[in-house]
């Protein structure tokens, strides 16, 4: 799997995750979600992702350089 699809899972996930949290727990677990955002938009402006480099420590990916969160590859 690309890192990029890697990415692009978790946070998926998570914001699924959040929702169910919402639903069965608490409204509190939309934070959850906002987090997620909140970090998407981040990783688009800095070029950082937490994620990404969590992901490529375990292994995930082609480790390409100097891309941000969902954004290893440029499409033309």
């Amino acid at each position: 799997m690309s890192l990029e699809n890697a990415i692009r899972l978790l946070a998926g996930s998570f914001v699924l995750a959040s929702i169910a949290l919402y639903y069965f727990v608490s409204p509190w677990g939309l934070l959850l979600a906002g987090f997620v955002g909140l970090n998407l938009m981040q990783s688009s402006v800095t070029k950082f992702c937490p994620a990404e480099t969590i992901l490529r420590r375990l292994g995930v990916g082609d480790g390409a350089p100097g891309s941000s969160c969902g954004s290893t590859h440029s499409h033309s």
